[in-house]
């Protein structure tokens, strides 16, 4: 139980690559400062203060998920500035503190009566899971426990609200969060009595009669058997978790829940949840995930609908929602060593979350759509959200802080240690120090990826000690090589579960080189998912590639790629040297269409150069038109 893989902590991994390097340090630069300054002009930061008007329920969590993002940033690199902002923010935060160890600015200023009288549509818990995720990072990247104590002090009092025990409420967030923040403090505190709360979270939710028709009653309000069957499928309340086999509902909550799920069953051994857990991810990226590891259907409820029902056009595929995937899958990959869970994490990080911020980390999307047409975008959906470009800001604000936080902490997606293994989940240029025993490893790894998939992996243990090394062999790569010291591996004999397992006494110097042969792939969609029927989207290692209009003209839906096309790959000054994808297909002319809607005339098709950026850098050139799957002739 206590030999179970860990992650390895982002302070631990130095990066040197092409794609992670330049986005953490904009990330830093940039992206923190901006967020601040629009968290401030905004009241975010200074919500406790009675001149501050417009409190909104889930502000708390805004600034809570930028505390998170500076206390990884700070453990990264010092930064005085910085440091000096979230020490300020963080003391509001403590001083505003009640005498009961409650906290939540919303509560506290604008409705002190109406604490925990509505969980399903407020988001009391929410903040409280984000403030104690913020805790926790703070704590563990600077050792200072001024917000964790002030967050222990609040999980004491909301252990004392909710639970099985007489007087207590047996409510449970409409907003899943925090039971996954609840492990997180079990893990940081060792006090057990946080993990108990987070299953009592866990296994409460979905129960009859369900708490939400208690606490409305309580209100004044009638609940409705429709309001039921709408509101509680939403926030994953329609049935007890353990029975749950299809992912329901708004899309982060749920992503967010199966996390906590997932953290809980790894710490209580409770196969049961295991399994439940598993049902839940296999539905998601067997039937309902986008190709770019993102999830939900629809704006409407943000949610997910039905199985196979990936719309382009209309896809909601919020930020968060791939952001709480990754987390989702991270949280499987250390339940079970399987490289499934740690090629969907990669696909994610690449494409659905890399998508949500522009190159200058200034600008940020709500959706990411999966083909747009600017035009009918902008009048089909109201709303700043929903709107075809990258934003500076959004009035719902979850995106760019929670983008922040996972760039300030992707290091701790990269790699995870026992007393006895070294898992290597990503392949990133730079180094990792991985605690292994009593003792360290450090892995120094070159590599281009994920424009390149030849990896050079030096290891370096503090002194010649066993160990074994879990390398993910990709899903994507059909012909995968591994030599250790030139001697190539034969994989049938090492490969268990997507990971190469290379078992020996470690010596320092000991040189493994991974080849990961990247060819451009013609991805197609299962025939179910009718919006892609006849199409295909363009792959290179585990990059997902787009049309855009400034590369490729207007109408991107006219293009066919023949089946028998060649498409080749190359390194571009683009878009900071990305690989770009070439070929030529074709389209229709435009000869006879004056004034003309329809005809029974066959139009003739020409030749066209077409060319595929990597999706998660699209709309930071001209704006326009973008498509990720093409029509297949």
């Amino acid at each position: 139980m206590h030999n179970r893989l860990t992650p390895v902590a982002d302070s631990n991994v130095t990066f040197r690559d092409p794609f992670w390097a330049p986005r953490r340090k904009v990330n830093r630069e940039t992206t923190m400062a901006r967020e601040y300054e629009l968290l401030r002009q905004t009241g975010r930061l200074d919500a406790f203060n009675p001149k501050v008007k417009g409190v909104h329920q889930f502000w708390d969590s805004d600034t809570a998920k930028w505390i998170e993002a500076a206390a990884y940033t700070l453990g990264a690199e010092p930064d005085p500035e910085l440091q000096k902002r979230v020490d300020t923010v963080v003391r509001r935060y403590v001083r505003a503190q009640a005498p009961d160890g409650y906290l939540n600015s919303y509560y506290q200023r604008v409705a002190p009566d109406k604490r925990w009288t509505n969980l399903r549509d407020m988001h009391e818990l929410y903040c409280a899971g984000h403030l104690m995720e913020a805790a926790v990072a703070r704590y563990t990247a600077s050792g200072n426990d001024d917000l964790l104590q002030t967050l222990c002090r609040y999980a004491d009092y909301i252990g004392s609200v909710f639970g099985t025990g007489k007087g207590k409420k047996r409510g449970y967030p409409g907003h899943p969060e925090i039971e996954l923040a609840l492990v997180r403090l079990y893990r940081a505190t060792g006090q057990k009595r946080y993990l108990d709360l987070a299953a009592y979270f866990v296994n409460e939710r979905g129960r009859y009669p369900y708490y939400y028709d208690i606490e409305a009653k309580a209100r004044g309000d009638k609940p409705s058997p429709e309001k039921r069957g709408v509101a509680y499928n939403y926030c994953q309340a329609h049935l007890p978790t353990r029975r749950q086999e299809t992912a329901e509902g708004h899309a982060v909550r749920a992503c967010y829940l199966y996390a906590g799920m997932a953290d809980v069953a790894a710490e209580t051994g409770d196969d049961e949840l295991k399994q439940a857990c598993r049902k839940l991810w296999n539905n998601i990226v067997t039937r309902r995930m986008y190709i770019t590891g993102s999830v939900g259907s629809t704006f409407a409820g943000e949610r997910f609908t039905v199985d196979y029902d990936l719309p382009n056009e209309g896809a909601y595929a919020e930020t968060c929602a791939a952001i709480s995937l990754v987390f989702f899958a991270q949280r499987m990959l250390h339940l079970e060593l399987d490289g499934s869970y740690a090629d969907v994490m990669e696909t994610a990080l690449y494409n659905g979350v890399a998508s949500g911020v522009s190159l200058d980390g200034t600008r940020f999307f709500y959706a990411n759509r999966l083909a747009v047409y600017p035009a009918l975008m902008e009048r089909r959906i109201s709303g700043q959200h929903f709107t075809s470009f990258r934003q500076p800001w959004f009035g719902c604000a979850c995106c760019p802080p929670n983008i922040a936080r996972l760039y300030a902490s992707v290091g701790s997606y990269v790699a995870s240690s026992s007393a006895d293994r070294v898992a290597l989940h990503l392949y990133t240029a730079g180094e990792v120090k991985a605690p292994v025993g009593d003792g360290t490893v450090r892995l120094a790894v070159k590599t281009d990826y994920p424009w390149d998939g030849e990896i050079a992996i030096t290891v370096k243990p503090d002194s010649p000690r066993r160990f074994t090394l879990c390398l993910r062999i990709p899903g994507w790569c059909a012909r995968p090589v591994v030599r250790l010291n030139g001697r190539r591996q034969t994989l049938s004999q090492v490969v268990q579960s997507g990971y190469a397992y290379l078992d020996r006494e470690w010596q320092a110097g000991d040189l493994i080189e991974l080849s990961f042969p990247m060819t451009v792939e013609r991805v197609e969609g299962h025939p179910s998912a009718r919006q892609v029927a006849g199409h295909v989207a363009l792959r290179r290692g585990p990059v997902v590639y787009c049309l855009e209009e400034c590369d490729n003209g207007a109408d991107l839906a006219d293009i066919e790629l023949p089946r028998r096309a060649a498409l080749t790959a190359e390194r571009s000054k683009l878009l900071s040297g990305c690989v770009v994808i070439k070929g030529e297909g074709t389209r229709r002319l435009r000869d006879g269409w004056e004034d003309t809607l329809y005809r029974t005339a066959r139009s003739k098709r020409a030749p066209v150069a077409i060319q595929a950026v990597p999706y998660c850098l699209w709309n930071n050139r001209d704006e326009g038109e973008m498509r990720v799957w093409i029509r297949e002739s």
